[in-house]
């Protein structure tokens, strides 16, 4: 069992991405790496940030990152660790966590709503990874 927002964490994450057909098939065509941030608050003392580079239908890195300067992702998605614990879980969609701005996402929005399908993927495989939360 991983504990969430390690390393050892985002090797499995990007383990189960690379071996997801349906996440190969809907992300064929994305291009674009983020920072997913879980804001400090409740167990997290101070943010998280974890680098994750998608690119075709891929995980290319996944990441822990202690200095936020050291990449320029094309997208940032930051919630409180709680709502990220719910997505990936799968108690709440994460579509519906930006619509209703539990999550807020910096960059192309209207690419992002191109990809649900893909977003709902990527949701699929943090629930095969057994994780132990912070809380």
């Amino acid at each position: 069992m991983a504990k969430y927002a390690t390393q050892e964490w985002c090797d499995l994450y990007k383990e189960e991405i690379n071996k997801s057909a349906a996440y190969e098939e809907a992300a064929k065509t994305w291009e674009g790496d983020f920072y997913f941030i879980s804001e400090a608050g409740g167990p997290v003392k101070e943010p998280i940030y974890m680098y994750v580079d998608l690119y075709h239908g891929k995980c290319r890195a996944c990441e822990i990152v202690t200095d936020p300067n050291k990449y320029k992702p094309a997208f940032i998605l930051s919630a409180p660790y709680a709502v990220w614990k719910k997505i990936a879980t799968k108690q709440l969609d994460s579509t519906q966590a930006l619509i209703t701005r539990q999550s807020k996402l910096t960059g192309d929005m209207a690419k992002i709503m191109r990809y649900t399908k893909a977003a709902n993927e990527l949701t699929n495989c943090t629930m095969r990874i057994q994780t132990e939360w912070l809380d």
